[in-house]
C-alpha cells in the first residue's frame, strides 16, 4: 500500500454531511473467514488502526486532543480482525474483496485488470466482491479519487502474494527450483520437462493462509499486458442492454414497496397526522414516529397513493430563498473584523477592485435516484443500497435502531452515479423502519422531486474580494472572505505583499455536503475571475497580469502551457483582453474556446472571433 495510511491522506475539510448523525433515531429495542469462503488460498492483511479511518481528518485531531483515543464519530464497531483481500478457491475462481463502491468510475474494470496482471490469469476469471459490510475489509468511503493510488496497488500487492505462494507450492511439489518455475495464463510452468499445474489443482484440498508482505514483488510497468491497456468494461453488455439489476430493480419474496410523507418547507415539525384513509387501504401499514410518516403496501401504486391519502399538519419555520439566501449566509456569519494594515494598503494602492460572487446550491441530480431494499431476519438487518460509504450507512443504522454495527450488513449493487452525494444513507434508513413494522422486506426508491428537494447540496455561498494593485500590475493588497461555501483552495497562488484570506461558517438553511471539488471550484472561479477584472482594469493582459504575480514555477508552466496551448496572451494579438478562463461562449451552435473569445478595448465588451 502507498507508504502513506489512506486516512491521512488529505481531503477537503467542507464535507458536513460525515459530521452529521443519522436522519432518524428509531427507539427500538466476523466471521470465521475459512468457514464462509470454504477451501482454497486466502490471502489476509491485518487492519490497523481501522478505528480511526472513518472519520475526516480534523475530526481525528480534536478527538485525540479531547482524550477520547481513537472513538468514532458515529456509527458502530469497526472490525478488529485480519481483513481478507483475495481467495482462490478449490475450483481455482479467483473472488477479491475491497471496500470500495463502483458507482459508474469503472473501478471494478480497473481494479480486476490489476489483480489479473498479477495473477497472470485471464480478467473473465476475477470476481470482485465489492462494498459488502460483511465480506470486505472495512473502507473509509469511495471518494477523493483514492481507489486507483490507494487500492490498486493494495489489491495488486495481494495478488502478488497468492501468485508466490502458488509457486511455492507448486515448486514444493515437483521438488523443483522455485526460479525456473514460471507462471503463464493461470498455470505453473516447469519449463525443464513442461509440466504444468493449474491454480484449481494447487488449490484443491488446501486451507492456506497468508498475510501480505512488504516483499511482494510487484510486476514492473514495462512488463504489463493488462494495466494501462484498453479493456471491455466488466459487465458492461448488461449495463448496456439494461440487464444489470441496480437497487431499484430488486425483488425479494413477500416484499412491500415504501414512500415517505415529506413535508413542503424545509425544517418543519409533524403536528399532527390523518391516517384513516390510508389505513383503510388494503395491504397498507401507516408508520409514524417523530417526524417520520411512511407506507409499506403491496405495490409501489397503491403505495403513492396512501402517502396522498395522508393529511398532516406541520409547524413551518420561517423559510429563506431568493436573493435572501446571500443576506442570510452573511448576516449569520461572524463577519471580519477591520484590518488597520489591510485599508492602509488599499488606500495607497493605485487602483482598487471591490467584487462579491455568489455560489448558489446545487443538486447532485444522480442518474440513479437514491434507493434502497431493507430485509430484518433473524435479529438481524439486510439493507441493499447505493452509497458511497456502505460501513458509514452501517454505522448510521446501527446508531438509529441502537443495534450492534454486527448485526447490520449493507451490501453496495453496483449504482448509478453519486458525484459525492451518496455518502450517507436516507433511503436505507426510511426502508430499515418501515420494513421492521411491516415485518417483510421492503424497496424504497426516491423520485426525483425528492432527489431535488430532500437530498443535501453542494453548499451556496458568498464570495467577498477586495484588492489594490499599482500601476505596473503588482498586487499590493487582497482581502478575500468566503461565507459558507467552504475553505478548500482559499490561498491565492499569486504573491501579494499583504493578504487576508478567512473561510466564515454560516446558518445554512438546506443540509449540504460534497459535491466534486467543493469549495475549490468557487473559490478558484472568484478568485480567478477577480484577477480578470483586475486585468482590465490596467488594461494588461491577463496572462502577463498573472505572470507578473506569480512565483510558483508548477502553476506558471502550466500557464505557459496553456497559453501555448489555446493562443492565450500576446502570442495571438488580435485576441489580447481576453478572459484568461473564459468559456461557454455560444457561437454558430458551438460552444467556443477560450482561444476564440475576446474583448473589444474600444467598447470593453465580450465577443467571438
Amino acid at each position: 500500500m502507498d507508504e502513506r495510511h489512506e486516512s491521512d491522506l488529505m481531503i477537503e475539510p467542507e464535507r458536513y454531511e460525515l459530521l452529521e448523525g443519522p436522519m432518524y433515531r428509531f427507539e427500538m429495542t466476523r466471521r470465521d473467514l475459512m468457514k464462509t469462503l470454504g477451501g482454497g488460498i486466502l490471502i489476509l492483511f491485518a487492519l490497523e488502526n481501522v478505528q480511526a479511518q472513518d472519520r475526516p481528518r480534523e475530526t481525528r485531531q480534536e478527538s485525540r486532543q479531547s482524550g477520547e483515543s481513537g472513538r468514532r464519530v458515529r456509527g458502530g464497531n469497526m472490525p478488529q480482525e485480519i481483513g481478507a483481500w483475495l481467495h482462490i478457491n478449490e475450483k481455482g475462481e479467483v473472488t477479491v474483496f475491497t471496500g470500495k463502491a463502483e458507482v459508474g468510475q469503472d473501478i471494478r474494470t480497473s481494479l480486476s485488470q490489476s489483480v489479473a496482471e498479477e495473477l497472470r490469469v485471464p480478467m473473465g476469471t476475477i470476481h470482485l466482491v465489492m462494498g459488502d459490510t460483511d465480506l470486505t475489509p472495512f473502507d473509509p468511503g469511495t471518494f477523493g479519487s483514492r481507489t486507483t493510488p490507494i487500492m490498486n496497488p493494495q489489491l495488486r500487492k495481494a495478488a502478488a502474494a497468492a501468485r508466490e505462494l502458488l509457486l511455492d507450492l507448486a515448486a514444493e511439489r515437483w521438488k523443483a527450483d522455485r526460479a525456473q518455475l514460471k507462471v503463464v495464463d493461470g498455470r505453473i510452468l516447469h519449463p525443464e520437462n513442461n509440466q504444468t499445474l493449474t491454480y484449481e489443482e494447487l488449490s484443491k484440498g488446501e486451507k492456506l493462509v497468508t498475510a501480505i508482505g512488504d516483499d511482494a514483488p510487484l510486476t514492473p510497468p514495462g512488463d504489463w499486458t493488462l494495466i494501462g491497456k484498453p479493456v471491455n468494461k466488466v459487465n458492461g453488455r448488461a449495463v448496456v442492454t439494461g440487464r444489470h439489476d441496480y437497487t431499484a430493480d430488486m425483488k425479494l419474496p413477500g416484499m412491500l414497496y415504501g414512500e415517505i410523507l415529506r413535508a413542503d418547507r424545509f425544517n418543519s415539525d409533524l403536528v399532527s397526522l390523518d391516517s384513516s384513509k390510508a389505513e383503510a387501504m388494503p395491504g397498507v401499514k401507516v408508520v409514524r414516529e417523530g417526524n417520520f410518516v411512511g407506507v409499506a403496501a403491496p405495490d409501489a401504486h397503491t403505495a403513492r397513493a396512501a402517502v396522498r391519502a395522508l393529511k398532516a399538519e406541520w409547524k413551518v419555520e420561517s423559510q429563506v430563498a431568493g436573493k435572501d439566501l446571500y443576506t442570510h449566509l452573511k448576516k449569520s456569519a461572524q463577519l471580519p473584523a477591520e484590518d488597520p494594515e489591510l485599508k492602509r494598503r488599499l488606500e495607497s494602492a493605485d487602483h482598487t477592485q471591490t467584487s462579491t460572487y455568489e455560489v448558489a446550491y446545487i443538486a447532485h441530480a444522480p442518474l440513479e435516484p437514491r434507493a434502497a431494499v431493507a430485509e430484518w431476519k433473524d435479529g438481524k438487518l439486510t439493507v441493499w443500497t447505493g452509497t458511497q460509504r456502505p460501513f458509514g450507512v452501517r454505522g448510521d443504522l446501527s446508531e438509529a435502531f441502537k443495534i450492534p454495527a454486527e448485526r447490520v450488513r449493507v451490501i453496495m449493487p453496483d449504482t448509478g452515479s453519486g458525484y459525492g452525494g451518496k455518502h450517507t444513507g436516507e433511503a436505507a434508513l426510511e426502508a430499515a423502519r418501515l420494513a421492521k413494522a411491516a415485518g417483510k422486506p421492503v424497496k424504497l426508491v426516491w423520485s426525483r422531486e425528492e432527489e431535488f428537494t430532500h437530498a443535501y447540496f453542494r453548499p451556496a455561498g458568498v464570495i467577498d474580494v477586495r484588492s489594490g494593485v499599482t500601476k505596473d500590475g503588482t498586487l499590493a493588497a487582497w482581502d478575500f472572505h468566503n461565507y459558507n461555501s467552504g475553505g478548500s483552495s482559499l490561498q491565492t497562488p499569486y504573491e501579494v505583499a499583504y493578504k487576508r484570506e478567512e473561510f466564515h461558517r454560516s446558518e445554512t438553511p438546506l443540509r449540504q455536503g460534497s459535491y466534486r471539488g467543493l469549495a475549490s471550484t468557487a473559490n478558484c472561479f472568484a478568485r480567478e475571475t477577480h484577477m480578470d477584472e483586475l486585468a482590465r482594469a490596467l488594461k494588461m493582459d491577463p496572462l502577463e497580469f498573472r505572470l507578473k504575480n506569480l512565483k510558483n514555477d508548477r502553476l506558471r508552466a502550466a500557464f505557459e502551457a496553456a497559453a501555448k496551448g489555446f493562443g492565450w496572451g500576446k502570442a495571438t494579438p488580435a485576441k489580447n483582453h481576453g478572459y484568461g478562463i473564459a468559456g461557454g461562449v455560444e457561437k454558430g451552435g458551438y460552444v467556443a474556446t477560450c482561444a476564440e473569445i475576446a474583448v473589444d478595448p474600444a467598447t470593453d465588451q465580450v465577443k467571438v472571433v
